[in-house]
């Protein structure tokens, strides 16, 4: 079984996700920790639970959810894995971070690049990839159908749909995105999201006014 824990950093109130099972091997993906504090705190979960990181993953580059690539690359020595289509968002981060007020690290190089059909494997457990853009070119959703959740991002949300007003978003893809890529998922699919609360596919179906018009 898929262990998920969370995190919620930096001013935009980004989830950043540890995921490990019983071999203690883990993943972290969008990994928003940005003062030392919030490093602090990712790293003391990560040494209390004696967990072992193998893989760097972001579903996608906008700035909020690679605050700490370079950190937990450079600390635990692991490569970045995202979907090409978001490199040129990647590259634009440190620009866009002086913009909000961030003085940040350039994110490493991807080592791998991910696309729909692929599977990420880590200790006895493994997450499938669905291509999902619309909020942004390159964005990625992981899911774990052994333990029935999704690692969305910002695709879907507690009645309500990531923005589409930034470079690269688009409602009509972001829509066709989540009908497609996420509504065709059982109900009870737990939707982890990149800022709020969980939700469940089912729930979305009924209540979020995005899909109900």
């Amino acid at each position: 079984m898929i262990n998920v824990h969370y995190f919620t950093f930096n001013g935009f109130q980004e989830n950043t996700y540890v995921l490990y099972d019983d071999t203690k091997e883990c993943v972290i993906i969008d990994p928003g920790c940005y003062s030392n504090e919030e490093q602090k705190e990712l790293s003391k979960f990560i040494t209390d639970k004696q967990l072992k990181p193998i893989k760097l993953l972001n579903t996608h580059c906008h700035i909020d959810h690679v605050l700490g690539n370079n950190f937990v690359a450079s600390t635990y020595q692991v490569g970045l894995e995202m979907h090409k289509n978001d490199l040129p968002i990647l590259h634009a981060t440190p620009e866009y971070g002086h913009m909000y007020g961030f003085n940040i690290d350039k994110s490493p190089e991807p080592t791998t690049f991910l696309d729909e059909g692929d599977v990420v494997p880590f200790g006895n457990s493994e997450l499938s990839i669905v291509y999902a853009p619309g909020h942004a070119p390159g964005h990625i959703a992981f899911i774990s159908h052994n333990d029935k959740f999704v690692i969305g991002g910002d695709i879907l949300f507690y009645q309500s749909i990531g923005r589409t007003d930034l470079p690269g978003g688009d409602y009509n893809t972001l829509i066709n995105s989540i009908k497609t890529k996420f509504l065709t998922l059982p109900d009870d699919y737990k939707v982890y999201t990149g800022h709020g609360p969980s939700t469940t596919i089912g729930f979305e179906k009924s209540n979020n006014p995005f899909l109900n018009q």
